[in-house]
């Protein structure tokens, strides 16, 4: 018996000094996360357990729209990745990367899920972007092109070019890798 609460040990000492946050939703709603994932939100682990994910995001509609994207690749291959603009406790907003699993077979992916988020501050600074700012720019920083972003969004793909446009002309970039590069050096 000695070797299995060895082991529990140690699962729960990485549990608590991961260097990324981990946190445990069902239907959205955090069931249970590390220390390190309530810290980078300005939390206290309780303070987080049965609360909705929406309380982390910088709107509700954001918090709406993610579910909505997200769903998809979850469903047809059991991940999701990003990186994403996310609130603090505070109200301020930052960068992070964020990786999912499902651990649920059939049905809704989002039943039950296992997330890791890696807070990227200290190398992506958070500019002044409206949440539809934000939402291009996390597609076009995956490379989307306007069409992709267009049908993800539901809008029109003309409608993404007037965006692109504007925040082309706001950040004073000659195209979307040097938007990218201002913006805090978004992969492209």
């Amino acid at each position: 018996m000695t070797g299995a609460k060895n082991y529990d040990d140690i699962n729960l000492l990485a549990w608590e000094h991961a260097p990324v946050g981990i946190v445990m939703t069902e239907n959205r709603v955090i069931k249970t996360c590390n220390p390190a994932f309530a810290r980078m939100f300005g939390f206290d682990v309780a303070d987080l357990v049965d609360q909705s994910f929406a309380i982390l995001y910088p709107s509700y509609e954001e918090f709406v729209q993610i579910r909505d994207v997200g769903v998809r690749p979850l469903r047809e291959t059991g991940r999701y990745s990003d990186e994403r603009i996310m609130a603090r406790s505070d109200g301020s907003l930052f960068w992070c990367r964020v990786r999912g699993v499902t651990l649920t077979e059939d049905g809704d992916p989002l039943m039950k899920a296992v997330w890791s988020f890696a807070d990227l501050s200290h190398e992506r600074p958070v500019r002044e972007l409206t949440a539809r700012e934000r939402q291009l720019v996390m597609y076009l920083g995956e490379g989307r092109t306007s069409k992709e972003i267009a049908r993800i969004i539901e809008i029109s793909p003309r409608t993404v070019e007037a965006y692109r446009a504007r925040l082309l002309k706001k950040f004073k970039a000659a195209n979307v890798a040097e938007l990218l590069g201002k913006l805090g050096g978004m992969p492209g």
